[in-house]
């Protein structure tokens, strides 16, 4: 199993909590682009992340997607229509090869009322997520394309981030802060893979406005973008940028 999100759902769980959960349920394997859930639908499962990310989305009125959040190894998904009964509220993919623990709505609700605990876990996730979608809907109104798209990027160089040796110092010579790229000067490399259409679908701007947006963070010398390849060279700019 891969490293655990700090935070998840899953890292939250006690060895005797996540041994039942485990009992509960079966692996499910997918491969990059696989559906796990699709919006509408009424399947009666929920998934808990072991490797690989996904990503949720919702469908646009005019085409594209809008992303609505990126799930790494730990997260619980799928958990509000196994307990309000109700049809799915997104379509979870796989971005990467993931491996999945299924487990029946049925089985998760013995799963929550044998342990009361994780109901309290639960609840936090969720408060979490809440507040979460408040202060991006905030963002909308704050900031301009480049400064949302700056914010995602602290997002990801923070959840999925390593550290990156090909040009650490760079930024900070070409913004006249030598030493303050990326995390203590550590320029830091972007280990997930997102198209400008899934960004642009994050920030809810049109692909052309999050391209302009990279262009302008690439001629700060913050970030250097490349097929399949993302690195922060100056993180706290960006930091500064998105606030």
């Amino acid at each position: 199993m891969s490293p655990l999100e700090p935070g998840s759902f899953l890292a939250e769980l006690t060895p005797e909590e996540r041994g039942d959960l485990e009992s509960r349920g079966r692996v499910r394997e997918f491969a990059r682009g696989d559906t796990l859930f699709v919006e509408g639908d009424r399947s009666s499962w929920v998934a808990v992340l072991l490797s690989g990310r996904v990503k949720a989305f919702s469908y646009r009125e005019h085409g594209g997607e809008a992303l609505l959040a990126v799930r790494g190894p730990g997260a619980l998904l799928g958990e509000v229509a196994a307990i309000d009964g109700l049809p799915r509220s997104a379509t979870v993919a796989a971005l990467e090869p993931a491996r999945a623990l299924a487990v029946t709505a049925e089985e998760f609700m013995a799963f929550l009322q044998a342990h009361g605990r994780v109901s309290i876990i639960i609840m936090r996730m969720l408060c979490q997520r809440w507040r979460d979608a408040d202060r991006k809907r905030v963002e909308f109104g704050m900031f301009d394309a480049t400064g949302r798209v700056a914010q995602r990027l602290v997002e990801l160089a923070e959840r999925f981030g390593q550290p990156y040796e090909g040009r650490a110092g760079a930024a900070g010579r070409a913004s006249g802060q030598s030493g303050q790229s990326g995390q203590g000067g550590q320029s830091v490399r972007i280990t997930l893979n997102l198209s400008q259409e899934e960004l642009a679908g994050w920030v809810g701007a049109s692909r052309e406005a999050v391209s302009k947006a990279l262009r302008t963070l690439r001629r700060h010398g913050w970030i250097e973008t490349g097929r399949r390849r993302l690195i922060v060279h100056d993180l706290q700019a960006l930091r500064r940028h998105a606030r």
